[in-house]
């Protein structure tokens, strides 16, 4: 009977041990899916913040180019009177 219970406790160590070692390969899969979540979303954050860097620095670029058109403009414009006054006086 003695050695009955010893068996009966291996068999159940026997089980329990099968089970720990399916879980554990499905709650190791869980952590490496989520661990690679976490980087893919890192790394979008990463891209979303370099193209709101560059998208600013079109709009600088853009604002510069704009403003040296005016100035250019207000320049010809100068120049336009200023011829249009030496033919006249």
């Amino acid at each position: 009977m003695e050695n009955g219970y010893v068996i009966l406790g291996i068999v159940a160590l026997l089980f329990l041990s099968m089970y720990g070692y399916s879980y554990a390969s499905v709650a190791f899969e869980n952590f490496k899916m989520k661990r690679e979540k976490k980087r893919e979303a890192q790394k979008e954050e990463l891209r979303r913040q370099q193209r709101i860097k560059n998208q600013e620095v079109r709009d600088e670029k853009f604002r510069k180019s704009n403003k040296r058109k005016e100035e250019i403009q207000h320049e010809l414009m100068l120049l336009k009177k200023m011829k249009e006054k030496q033919k006249a006086g």
